[in-house]
């Protein structure tokens, strides 16, 4: 959280120190933020990739070693509710990024409230997700 705070702040500095006229941000700044957005995205998409595939592999050597029932059982139990529900939470995720992109399409030209957009249709979706959690738990 801490990382995410402090390259705000460095974004909005930078901006600041540009000592023109217009106070808009310039579609430079959403290039680079998207590149940025993308990467992580990516990468935390191969992390989650590589773990279940690890898992997998740990689990499959655990049955061919002959641990007992026991153990095997408390190892291979499904995941918490974060754990079986990440599905739905990445397609919430994605689906309030696309609603937010195709919002701010429409509201162009690109500006501080195209920040504004993004940021509530991102947080419906997480609004929405934990409305879900919720509702199945109950």
């Amino acid at each position: 959280m801490k990382k995410i705070i402090s390259a705000v702040i460095v974004i909005h500095a930078t901006m600041a120190a540009n000592a023109q006229e217009t106070y808009g941000y310039s579609e430079d700044v959403f290039q680079i933020s998207a590149a940025i957005i993308v990467v992580v995205a990516v990468m935390a998409f191969l992390l989650a990739f590589l773990k279940n595939i690890l898992e997998h592999r740990l689990k499959n050597k655990i049955v061919d070693k002959g641990v007992p029932e026991n153990v095997i059982s408390s190892i291979l139990q499904p995941g918490s509710g974060e754990e079986k529900y990440r599905n739905i939470k990445w397609f919430a995720i994605l689906a309030g990024i696309g609603a937010g992109l195709l919002i701010v399409y429409y509201t162009r030209p690109l500006d501080i409230h195209s920040l504004a957009i993004m940021a509530f249709s991102i947080s419906l979706s997480f609004l929405g997700y934990h409305l879900f959690i919720k509702y199945v738990d109950k």
